[in-house]
């Protein structure tokens, strides 16, 4: 298993669009992947429970992967979550 705290740097933050595509981007990995956030953990692949948590641009998540492609997971994750648009 893998974890890493990120920073959310997409400028709207995470409302339906990004949340949308960040649930695409983790299903197509075979590992598990949570986010966690003010005590909330949430199934990164679930697009109701990613919805739930609210994240404004800015804040720092905990995201945890565990699985055969969990370094890979963490990375697209990352990718995303990190890069301005």
């Amino acid at each position: 298993m893998i974890t890493k705290n990120m920073k959310i740097e997409i400028r709207t933050g995470l409302e339906a669009r990004p949340v949308a595509v960040l649930v695409q981007i983790a299903s197509q990995y075979e590992s598990s992947i949570y986010v966690e956030y003010n005590n909330k953990r949430v199934n990164a692949k679930s697009i109701m429970g990613m919805m739930t948590l609210g994240l404004p641009a800015g804040e720092e998540v905990k995201v945890s992967a565990d699985g055969t492609d969990e370094e890979d997971a963490i990375k697209g994750i990352e990718d995303f979550l990190e890069k301005e648009d």
